[in-house]
């Protein structure tokens, strides 16, 4: 289907129903439960964990295919966000030209700086990229505060132009909408104690993520995708045999960089401010955390790293001394305040330190990241499934012992 072979189209078909099961999924416990606090299911979370699957992704075509590892990509994820506002403020609402504009704009921002910074491998490679985001970082602060507003930030205002949406009508900002639909949109469903919504704006970003992820597997899977891997596994070799690295390394940099710039435009798309802190060298590091976490190099794996992140930094970060007062309260007064005072350093403005020991613990006993966790926990699953029916078969001639027949 759609120029897949049967097991990549059963795997994206899984990816479909998880992203489109999602509300359900995130939202496991009752509402005013005391588990309740770890429901993630609404909408500004669901929405950052697509964004940010499709910018992991888009990192791991560059990072997992051809090694080259880059700290500077969030400078076009900043650029994406931009574009994607300015594209709201002079013409239109509608988010689907400003996320075209967003990519584009990325894509020659990353044409620009990959050209450069393709000169050089390794850690140089590495470092260039970082100079590049820090400059981009610095230059929205400063030089180009015309355009990015410096610290304030890119918004929307009620004298903005918006050529195909003419004069507001209302003293009310306008709202980013799909044809007329408002991302903002949400629809609540009530199923005993439990409460699911429903919200626009996140099945919009599902379907792009869709969309993202079926590119990925096709190049993954595309005579190109292994020139990468060929790149990756012995670059001299490959020059040695006649074929040139570098339009391959670029074209994967520039895919990458429009994979960012797609969702720097979803984030302004969701909310439409863009600020100079989306290009931070921070934001890099997390999509390479992000990437490394879930599994280099894998199809699956950036997005389970931007999921267990935002997870975290969304729910983990939510939860300070009170609630962990009434979490353990049933303790001895001495007791209690210990206990508080432990786990208080891993939640709240510590959750930092919850990510960071889930990723030491990650790399130390699972290199190849949750994915490798999961393949590890299937192929034992299936080894002791085998060895049970072994054990049941009634009828041992059915596994006659071979030494048996020897002549």
């Amino acid at each position: 289907m759609l120029g897949l072979n049967k097991k990549d189209t059963s795997f994206l078909l899984i990816v479909i129903a998880l992203t489109l099961l999602t509300p359900f999924m995130m939202q496991p416990f009752p509402e005013g439960s005391g588990l309740a606090q770890f429901n993630g299911g609404y909408p500004d979370l669901m929405q950052k964990i697509a964004i940010f699957g499709i910018f992991a992704v888009g990192f791991n075509i560059l990072f997992g295919l051809t090694g080259y590892l880059s700290f500077g990509h969030a400078a076009f994820l900043g650029v994406g966000s931009y574009a994607a506002v300015w594209m709201m403020k002079l013409l239109t609402m509608n988010v689907v030209p400003a996320i075209l504009l967003a990519i584009v704009v990325a894509g020659l921002f990353s044409l620009l700086i990959g050209y450069v910074s393709l000169r050089r491998s390794g850690i140089y490679f590495s470092i260039l990229t970082l100079a590049f985001a820090q400059m981009s970082y610095k230059l929205a602060y400063s030089v180009l505060t015309p355009l990015t507003n410096g610290e304030t930030g890119l918004q929307l205002t009620l004298n903005d132009p918006r050529i195909l949406d003419g004069a507001p009508e209302t003293s009310s900002l306008p709202v980013t909408h799909f044809f007329g639909i408002p991302m903002n949109a949400s629809t609540k469903l009530e199923l005993g104690s439990h409460v699911f919504t429903f919200n626009t704006g996140y099945y919009f970003c599902a379907i792009v993520a869709i969309i993202a992820f079926y590119i990925a597997i096709r190049i993954f899977r595309s005579p190109f995708g292994m020139m990468l891997r060929a790149v990756k596994s012995n670059q001299q070799r490959m020059t040695y045999t006649g074929l040139d690295p570098k339009p391959y390394t670029l074209a994967a940099f520039v895919i990458s960089g429009m994979y960012a710039g797609l969702a720097g435009g979803l984030l302004a798309a969701m909310d439409p401010l863009a600020g100079a802190d989306r290009m931070l060298w921070t934001a890099s590091g997390e999509v390479v955390i992000m990437t490394i976490l879930g599994g280099a190099g894998t199809l699956m794996g950036p997005v389970l790293g931007a999921g267990v992140i935002k997870y975290l930094e969304n729910i983990f970060s939510k939860i300070n001394e009170s609630v962990l007062h009434s979490w353990f309260h049933w303790l001895p007064d001495g007791l209690e305040d210990v206990v508080v005072w432990i786990f208080a350093r891993f939640t709240g403005e510590g959750w930092h330190l919850t990510l960071g020991v889930t990723f030491m613990l990650v790399v130390t006993f699972l290199p190849g990241g949750l994915v490798e966790g999961l393949t590890r926990v299937s192929h034992r699953l299936r080894n002791g499934k085998k060895s049970k029916d072994k054990l049941d078969d009634p009828d041992p001639e059915h596994h006659p012992d071979p030494e048996k027949h020897v002549v």
